[in-house]
């Protein structure tokens, strides 16, 4: 079982910590560099230039990690794997051509706001559709039809809602993420938590499924794949890990929207195939506080025309006040890893409760 995990997770970090100063010199011979905003923060200035798409390092990484366990191990892939892989790819590829517009086309803003929402709404739908399908010898699907927080909830809200459901929470989930890579390794170690997590919670789920109970109990976890689950996570971990390296201040390469939407793609899908849902609301906590932030700032201005913050999103706010992108970068950090213990507590008070 910890032989897949402990593969995947090396081959992604080892690819991921080779490949992105590969990676960086190829996108700074074409100079294909970060355009940055007149009306962010005067100090991110100093970062024009600096290559971006570096989301493609641990998209690459994370596929070949995968399929690479695979091949080692003698496992075939698992649907519920699979389906994780397309939508972070599938993400990852609408973030990337987002980039490639900024940087090649100089165009500010990337990819048309419309065409953009299409792309994801696109990948999300398809996703979610197919994460009903392909049903194992225990009829179990890589999603389920009822909502869940540490294990599905008793009632299904039918595969209409479960997909009009699962595509806000890609959309939400990839935005956040989209929204939090502002600054110098914070999207990045925040995401190598969370994976971190996932990894567990698969590993967990793996040696509790009701696969190996007579009957089922309360305690047990009706999940498709969970150890698959858990290979993708550890890849996913391992590549991001790996990128920290070189995305942590003074960065080296930015992940660009094909980072940031794909990691955004694979927490979401982790979650649903996981059955934990709700859960991401505090495994990706910083995430949402980010992007609770950017919403009570453009409320505030719409509704009274003042604003809360100084900027948003939130670390924005922070670096305005003075405290340097370190000082914030590391605060932040920890604010998800206290988000990420309290989730992970949560889970384990489920199962023993369960």
């Amino acid at each position: 079982m910890m032989k897949q995990i402990l593969i995947s997770g090396m081959i992604g970090l080892i690819l991921s910590l080779v490949g992105t100063p590969a990676l960086i010199k190829l996108l700074a011979r074409q100079g294909y560099g970060q355009y940055i905003r007149d009306d962010g923060p005067k100090a991110h200035h100093s970062k024009k230039g600096t290559p971006t798409m570096g989301g493609i390092a641990f998209i690459l990484a994370t596929l070949i990690a995968y399929f690479g366990t695979k091949a080692i191990t003698g496992e075939p892939p698992t649907a519920s794997g699979l389906l994780v892989l397309f939508l972070t790819a599938g993400l990852g590829l609408v973030g990337f051509l987002d980039d490639y517009i900024k940087v090649v086309k100089r165009r500010s803003l990337g990819l048309r706001a419309k065409a953009k929402l299409a792309g994801q709404s696109i990948i999300g739908l398809v996703f979610a559709v197919l994460a009903l399908q392909f049903h194992d010898d225990r009829g179990l699907s890589p999603a389920s039809q009822s909502l869940s927080f540490v294990r599905d909830f008793k009632w299904s809200i039918g595969p209409v809602l479960f997909v009009i459901f699962a595509y806000f929470m890609i959309a939400a989930t990839s935005n956040g993420v989209n929204l939090t890579d502002g600054l110098d390794g914070l999207a990045t170690g925040a995401s190598v938590m969370a994976f971190g997590a996932y990894t567990f919670i698969g590993v967990w789920e793996y040696g509790q499924s009701c696969a190996y109970f007579l009957s089922a109990t309360n305690a047990c976890y009706d999940v498709r794949d969970p150890l698959d689950l858990a290979v993708v996570a550890a890849a996913l971990m391992g590549s991001c890990f790996g990128f920290l390296w070189w995305n942590t201040s003074p960065a080296k390469i930015f992940m660009g929207d094909t980072g940031s939407l794909a990691l955004g793609g694979a927490l979401a899908g982790l979650a649903i195939c996981s059955r934990t849902e709700l859960l991401l609301i505090l495994l990706g906590g910083l995430f949402m506080i980010i992007t609770l932030s950017v919403i009570i700032q453009v409320g505030s201005f719409r509704m009274t025309g003042k604003r809360v913050f100084k900027m948003a999103p939130l670390q924005h706010h922070f670096e305005l006040k003075g405290w340097s992108e370190v000082l914030v970068v590391v605060r932040f950090w920890i604010i998800q890893g206290l988000c990420v213990a309290v989730g992970l507590g949560l889970f384990y008070a489920g199962y023993r409760t369960g």
